[in-house]
């Protein structure tokens, strides 16, 4: 399903997507654990050859990591996170794993990497963004990968809105990337939720149809699935800018490298403005 989306405007949109200098990537807590909230090595191995992929094409990429919480439940075999303050004191367990497991992963490429914390707040103000976009900027020209969290033991509502999708486009725009890649657990967006319908049929692209998109995304978003709704807002906002998005499954095999060599993948987000 692509209807108000031209076939030459999904074509020129996977092209400028392909041809990015600058990428940013988006990986969910689900892309990360298993059902029990344990870091996946399996899942996370993956991730870093598809990003080191890119990075062989001489591509700079930013990462956008989600999943400090759920390792953290799963580091010290704590089952829940009902308030905020466990949230934020699992982050804090959690995070430090994550990025453990990075490090020696990405150095399996020969790749640094460097953690950068934030919040919203950050990124809204000007000096601390300038702060942030120099750091990046810096860390790009080395050749490290940064890998952005949100700083979840100091965040209170944020950390229950999958904040990290806003996070990632917000970069993306700042840091003049010239692509969004969101990684999921579904292959893309939907016409209904594919965990609980056999039936839905995945979107290849959003356009013009972004309102009846975003309505069939409202009907259907609940529960586990709840996140896409984050996920399709983060993806509109940059297409906005000019910027193409796509939102995939992370577990699909070379999801990355098929961005990167004009493949159909997920859904794609055509940029809405004079870029096509």
């Amino acid at each position: 399903m692509s209807g108000g989306v031209t076939a030459e405007e999904v074509s020129s949109a996977r092209s400028l997507a392909a041809s990015a200098g600058r990428v940013v990537v988006k990986a969910g807590t689900n892309s990360l654990t298993d059902e029990s909230s344990n870091l996946d090595d399996g899942k996370l191995d993956k991730l870093v050859d598809d990003v080191a992929g890119l990075v062989e094409r001489d591509k700079e990429v930013i990462l956008v990591s989600s999943g400090a919480i759920g390792a953290g439940k799963g580091r010290i075999g704590f089952a829940r996170d009902d308030t905020v303050e466990e949230s934020q004191a699992l982050s804090t367990i959690g995070q430090s794993h994550l990025m453990r497991r990075y490090t020696e992963s990405f150095e399996r490429y020969g790749l640094t990497v460097a953690q950068i914390l934030v919040t919203e707040h950050d990124l809204e103000d000007p000096e601390r963004f300038t702060n942030f976009k120099n750091t990046i900027e810096t860390l790009l020209g080395w050749g490290v990968v940064p890998i952005v969290n949100e700083n979840d033991a100091v965040a209170t509502e944020e950390i229950r809105i999958g904040d990290n999708d806003m996070i990632s486009a917000s970069i993306a725009i700042g840091v003049d990337a010239d692509l969004l890649v969101t990684l999921t657990d579904v292959g893309g967006v939907y016409t209904g939720n594919p965990k609980e319908n056999p039936e839905a049929e995945r979107i290849e692209a959003v356009g013009r149809n972004y309102d009846e998109v975003e309505a069939i995304v409202e009907e259907s978003a609940s529960g586990s699935f709840g996140g896409i709704r984050t996920k399709v807002q983060g993806a509109r906002t940059v297409s906005e800018h000019g910027i193409p998005a796509v939102i995939a499954r992370s577990t699909e095999e070379d999801v990355l490298e098929k961005v990167a060599t004009e493949r159909p993948v997920g859904t794609i987000f055509t940029p809405i403005n004079d870029h096509l």
